[in-house]
């Protein structure tokens, strides 16, 4: 069972991080001027937090999976 935690965990991860990596792009080509194109713009940007409950997710997994001593 915590194979299949450890398993969904790296899936969420993966998926979380090349979405967020897909978004960043689609921002940053979005943006017109270079005054736009700030830190702050585009990791706070709405369209990121999708990405970023994925990745928290996945890390949550990871965390329940590897402390868990298989006593269940």
């Amino acid at each position: 069972m915590y194979t299949i935690l450890s398993f969904a965990a790296v899936v969420l991860l993966v998926i979380g991080l090349v979405g967020n990596g897909f978004e960043m792009r689609k921002i940053r080509l979005s943006v017109v001027r270079d005054e736009e194109l700030t830190l702050k713009n585009i990791f706070l940007n709405k369209n990121n937090w999708k990405w970023y409950a994925l990745i928290v997710a996945a890390l949550i997994l990871w965390v329940i999976a590897s402390n868990t001593n298989g006593s269940i």
